[in-house]
């Protein structure tokens, strides 16, 4: 097993207790929650008379069916009032802090914890939703739960766990111009395959990494999960202490200080033990995009769709299944590929760095007719100051459309669906069946700027081509 990485040292500062069953007690430091999967966990609370110990701990926000447009209350759909309801009770009940719409916090729960300064280095942190991975890139081991084991941490703030093993994926050099976080995390997916990760947390190295801004590393911390990882994280440095310093929850004054030295002294050792060690090369990557029905379907923008015969046999069938359902061909090129509705946002890609950068290549183009481009921020404070900077102007000006902060058509649980076969070009993090709203809707997974070059060209683009 791995020794003196900073997932040993964050889990070993968390163990409660060893359970006879062998998993491990672990205190949970932060628990972030939204309106889809705490319902029934508060319920199962009130079935045993159970009162929330530590409400300070958690945190409550609305995002997934929170309607991007008209969200004047009832909402339209009866079953989203219905779990904005639960929420605002549930939370009033048990003393939690909730950002509700309109009080100019509330957002996707992974990109509000981390504005805030919520999220921090050397926590453990839990969240009823896949991609609470997010938060690994602040240093912190942070793990998506069940419903049962939201009421778990609820009820006593700690978790059942099994200890993960520690793979370290190093990736070094420069990015190439137009590539960026998302492409990076597509490859090491497309590399290490969706069950790669399965019983390791992966550690984030190299000098690529290093060279990222925060938002950046939490695109490819928020899809660890899609590489089949339980949790991914960074080792904290100048970049994430310069993120947190003067946010809302970031300690102050001498406690600033005292904060740094801890953080400091989690980061594995330069010798640290990993269970695995995979290199890559960042001058390898390029644009990239997912052909298939999984993460791990993706191919560089300029490579051709694969064929069955260059895929490995235990990967043929689902690629059998992914041409037919795509509607794409193997051996086609991928470029060309027509869009009918283009989605900037999603807790992997809607922050103000991503929009900021979105911005740049929307700037002077026009929309293609036919196409249904909309910008969603991740959360009312990345609206609001996207808006300060006139990012708004540029994206309306380009024939976008502006919305209001949530999960959007990420998971589609809320007005923003694809209707019948369309085809997104989408910056979210799954392109499963389905997962955008339609049963044969269909998606292809990009970064934000190559969602912008799809949406002026109407037409999956090199974003390289656009900047020459």
């Amino acid at each position: 097993m791995s020794k003196n990485t900073l997932f040993d040292r964050v889990w070993d500062a968390h163990t409660v207790a060893i359970l006879p069953s062998g998993q491990t007690q672990l205190f949970i430091g932060l628990h972030l929650i939204h309106e889809v999967t705490s319902p029934q966990a508060f319920a199962m609370m009130r079935d045993r008379g159970l009162k929330v110990p530590y409400p300070e701990r958690t945190v409550a926000t609305v995002d997934h069916i929170v309607p991007t447009e008209d969200q004047s209350r009832p909402l339209a759909d009866s079953l989203a009032e219905e779990m904005m309801q639960h929420l605002e009770n549930n939370t009033k009940e048990h003393g939690i802090r909730f950002y509700n719409v309109g009080s100019g916090s509330q957002g996707i729960v992974h990109v509000i914890a981390p504005e805030q300064g919520l999220t921090q280095p050397g926590m453990t942190i839990a969240c009823g939703d896949s991609h609470t991975s997010t938060h690994g890139a602040f240093g912190a081991i942070a793990f998506g739960i069940g419903t049962s084991q939201v009421r778990d941490v609820l009820a006593s703030q700690t978790l059942a766990l099994g200890k993960l093993k520690v793979r370290k994926i190093e990736v070094n050099g420069t990015l190439q111009p137009g590539v960026y976080a998302k492409d990076v995390i597509l490859h090491i997916i497309r590399k290490l395959g969706v069950q790669g990760g399965v019983g390791y947390a992966y550690e984030f190295a190299g000098t690529t990494f290093e060279q990222m801004d925060m938002e950046a590393r939490m695109t490819v911390c928020n899809m660890a999960i899609e590489g089949g990882a339980r949790c991914g994280y960074i080792n904290p440095d100048r970049v994430t202490y310069d993120y947190l310093k003067d946010r809302d929850f970031a300690p102050k004054g001498a406690d600033w200080e005292k904060a740094i030295a801890w953080w400091e002294s989690l980061h594995s050792d330069k010798d640290a033990e990993y269970d695995d060690v995979v290199v890559f090369d960042a001058a390898n990557i390029a644009p990239t995009v997912t052909w298939g029905i999984t993460p791990a379907q993706g191919i560089g923008v300029d490579e051709p769709i694969p064929t069955v015969a260059q895929m490995p046999v235990d990967e043929r069938a689902i690629a059998e299944e992914a041409y037919q359902y795509m509607d794409l061909a193997p051996g086609a090129p991928i470029i060309g590929t027509k869009v009918d509705v283009c989605f900037v946002g999603s807790c992997t890609n809607g922050r103000i760095t991503d929009l900021r950068e979105a911005a740049k290549f929307a700037a002077g183009k026009q929309v293609a007719t036919g196409v249904k481009a909309f910008i969603v921020p991740g959360s009312e404070r990345v609206k609001k100051q996207a808006e300060a900077e006139g990012l708004d102007v540029v994206f309306k000006n380009a024939g976008f459309e502006w919305r209001e902060a949530g999960c959007s058509m990420c998971l589609a649980m809320n007005p923003d669906k694809l209707v019948g076969r369309q085809l997104s070009a989408s910056s979210s993090n799954r392109n499963f069946k389905g997962r955008q709203g339609s049963s044969s809707g269909r998606t292809l997974l990009m970064s934000p700027v190559m969602v912008i070059a799809a949406a002026v060209t109407g037409k999956v683009t090199d974003v390289r081509e656009l900047m020459a």
